[in-house]
């Protein structure tokens, strides 16, 4: 049994299906199960990350093994310690992490990313389970916070049009992390994951145009103007820091890895697929 965090977000519900269609056993942890729609196979529970060690361990009854997205221990990670201690009680023995490839040499250690997934790392290794650390660089569903944009019109506004990364697909992210619960080998690796190919923020609006049948055109904004409206999935204290990365990234070359075929036996989804598997999330 691998239980999943997270199992209603776009990486968690992703592995759940995957595990799910492979016929292994798959447990899904939610704050509302009423509203999950979990795909059939899977088992559904309700996640109250504040209920205590106790309280939580019946979740991983059977479970061998942990998805954990930093989501499920709350903000500043102020539950990681009892839900560990759960997942212990329950019987897990491998965790698999959805970290941040913000970790690594040379990194800003005072990031509030980094700061944020390396506690959640670090709490997992200590605790003495086997673990396996995914970190993906930039999400290609970050590009869901143009689809407000993209419902209203074919303009879309927003800073930093050259900003250049290497999206990757969460069922890419999913599929490594099936992987990982699966063969062997993945303990006690740190798997960097990218899209496979780089791109810019204004390319990414024009493939999700392609996808759409339509010709978006994207705006370039100054940093100064961005609201909070324009990243909806960005906490807004940590707004400044991504803002800043962004700028960062404006005619950078980002990393890119081949670790979602090496893991897989499939090359990494591109962006464009991406867009057209997400069209319908940038319709009105």
């Amino acid at each position: 049994m691998i239980v999943v965090t997270g199992a209603t977000g776009n990486v968690g519900r992703a592995l759940v299906g995957q595990l799910a269609a492979a016929r292994v056993p798959v447990r899904g942890l939610t704050r509302d199960p009423a509203r999950a729609h979990l795909p059939e196979g899977a088992e559904t529970a309700r996640l109250d990350p504040a209920a205590g060690a106790a309280s939580l361990a019946p979740l991983f009854t059977g479970a061998s093994g942990l998805f954990l997205h930093l989501h499920a221990v709350g903000e500043r990670g102020r539950h990681t310690a009892a839900l560990l201690e759960a997942a212990r009680a329950g019987g897990v023995r491998h965790v698999v992490v959805l970290s941040s490839s913000i970790i690594g040499e040379g990194a800003d250690e005072s990031h509030p990313i980094h700061i944020a997934h390396s506690a959640l790392e670090s709490a997992v290794r200590d605790a003495g389970f086997d673990w396996t650390f995914l970190r993906p660089g930039a999400f290609a569903t970050n590009s869901l916070q143009w689809a407000p944009q993209t419902r209203a019109g074919d303009t879309v506004r927003g800073p930093f049009a050259g900003a250049v990364t290497a999206p990757v697909h969460e069922a890419d992210i999913a599929a490594v992390a099936a992987r990982a619960f699966l063969d062997d080998g993945h303990v006690g690796a740190a798997h960097r994951l990218s899209g496979p190919d780089a791109v810019t923020t204004e390319e990414q609006i024009h493939a999700i145009g392609a996808a759409l049948g339509r010709t978006l055109r994207f705006v370039d904004i100054p940093p100064e103007e961005v609201g909070p409206e324009l990243f909806p999935h960005v906490p807004p204290q940590m707004l400044p820091a991504i803002l800043a990365s962004f700028a960062a990234a404006v005619g950078s070359r980002p990393e890119i890895t081949t670790t979602v075929e090496d893991v897989t036996g499939s090359p990494a989804r591109t962006f464009e697929e991406w867009a057209r598997d997400h069209k319908d999330d940038f319709r009105a």
